[in-house]
């Protein structure tokens, strides 16, 4: 059996403790207070104090709670840089690695879902994993016809680790929230919890991959790796060598930065526009970096991996997103606030001013007014600082806005992608993708909106 059930009193226990933890050191910071220190250094202590536990126990634990770690490590470049440099390594380490699981579970599940002889698939077999995620980990090896593959083995127990770990962050989600500024951390964990069980049904993912490898076969740019085979808790695709992101945002040349957020962001819009499908688990650990682009073996290709969480948009991503970014960029501000309204970003019984709706969606909009935009952290420090100042005009307003369901996990992708983008320290020509690939942007789109929106919401 795997260590997750065997353990469910201590995974319980530790993230039990985080609140109390942050209740200890919210009365250590009052103390502070007390004898005269600023508001703000205590509070910037306390953010790096609570920071500090709670990627320390994440990055402990598989299941929801590194899941969750790996979500929010992606908005890592939100933080001020004196808070966030000192626990970026251990949001790195979420990105790429976990406790390994047991041999001898590994080749438990193995022989009970590829059969007794399960070696006789395979020429070699290595037993070290390669690589550990929140519900699996994965193997290297070579298949019976050759093929080097990557094996991945579903923790048994998975499933209840990954609820019972999002119940309990759930429970103190609030506490967790001024880690990120601008970020409300409890949608986020309950849109985890809605797509377990997708992410537990590798056929699904294998379904998704496939899709996937089969439409980016010949791309010059993007690799996919092929499925090779797939059962109840095993999935064997292809194996692709390269340069994890987390290792290009530590030591890569401003180059491989440029390139690999250029097909970053062309990867999040052409996906659905060409599959139908948004990978939608946008951390730096499902990505890589492959010698041998379009211009020879120095270029470099995006290597894709991960295809647990997707969502399905037939229709590819919504029109009414592009209508109302070329529309912005057009200084036609009636005119998106009054689509806005008609998709329910805003609610009926309330009235907000279009040119401050606008402004608050500065993030997404700033970067595609010019030919290329620098992404850094000092830029998204800025955002997020500006959206989650209480004092602020975008604050308030942003408290009046709603997401509607159709959207919730475009938005987080959409932010997501751009927090990697970010740590990437990246100058990308978002402008050029979203002309390609996002309908409803380019100068001469049609305006009618009903289909996309329909299908949007179905695949939602």
């Amino acid at each position: 059996m795997s260590d997750l059930p065997r353990k469910a009193v201590t995974r319980t226990a530790k993230l039990a403790a985080l609140p109390l933890g942050f209740a200890g050191r919210a009365t250590w910071g009052l103390g502070k207070r007390i004898v005269g220190e600023s508001a703000e250094i205590v509070g910037r202590e306390l953010q790096q104090r609570t920071a500090e536990q709670l990627f320390k126990v994440l990055g402990e634990l598989k299941g929801g709670a590194m899941k969750f770690g790996q979500a929010l490590s992606v908005f890592e470049s939100a933080l001020p840089e004196e808070i966030a440099g000192p626990y970026r390594a251990a949001l790195t380490k979420l990105q790429e690695a976990a406790p390994p699981m047991p041999t001898r579970t590994v080749h438990a599940v193995l022989q009970e879902r590829l059969g007794p002889d399960w070696r006789d698939l395979f020429e070699e077999f290595e037993d070290k994993p390669a690589a550990a995620a929140s519900i699996g980990q994965v193997h290297r090896a070579v298949w019976h016809d050759g093929r080097e593959v990557a094996v991945k083995v579903q923790y048994p127990g998975a499933g209840e680790a990954l609820l019972s770990d999002l119940g309990q962050l759930s429970r103190f989600a609030r506490l967790l929230g001024p880690l990120i500024p601008g970020m409300d951390i409890k949608p986020l964990i309950a849109e985890l919890r809605d797509r377990v069980s997708e992410e537990l049904d590798y056929g699904l993912e294998a379904q998704a991959q496939s899709v996937h490898a089969e439409e980016f076969a010949d791309d010059p740019d993007v690799v996919v790796p092929a499925v090779v085979h797939q059962c109840d808790q095993v999935l064997v695709t292809e194996w692709i060598d390269g340069i994890p992101l987390s290792e290009v945002i530590a030591d890569g040349t401003q180059e491989q930065r440029d390139r690999a957020g250029q097909l970053l962001a062309r990867f999040l819009f052409s996906g659905p526009a060409r599959t139908g499908l948004l990978h939608a688990d946008p951390h730096p650990g499902n990505f890589r970096l492959l010698p041998g682009g379009p211009d020879g073996p120095d270029d470099w290709r995006l290597g894709v991996l991960d295809f647990g969480t997707v969502d399905r948009l037939p229709g590819g991503l919504p029109t009414p997103i592009g209508i109302s970014l070329r529309m912005t960029l057009d200084g036609e501000a009636e005119t998106v606030y009054e689509l806005l309204c008609a998709e329910g970003f805003v609610k009926e019984t309330v009235e907000l001013d279009p040119d401050a709706v606008l402004d608050y969606l500065l993030p997404i909009i700033e970067p595609a007014r010019v030919e290329a935009f620098t992404f850094t952290r000092s830029w998204m420090r800025s955002q997020a600082a500006r959206i989650a100042d209480p004092r602020s005009p975008a604050y308030q307003l942003g408290k009046q806005l709603n997401l509607p369901p159709a959207y919730l996990l475009i938005h987080r992708v959409t932010l997501s992608t751009i927090g990697v983008l970010c740590q990437l320290g990246a100058n990308v020509r978002l402008r050029d993708e979203l002309e390609e690939w996002l309908p409803g942007f380019a100068a001469d789109a049609p305006e009618d909106t009903g289909t996309d929106e329909e299908e949007s919401a179905e695949g939602a």
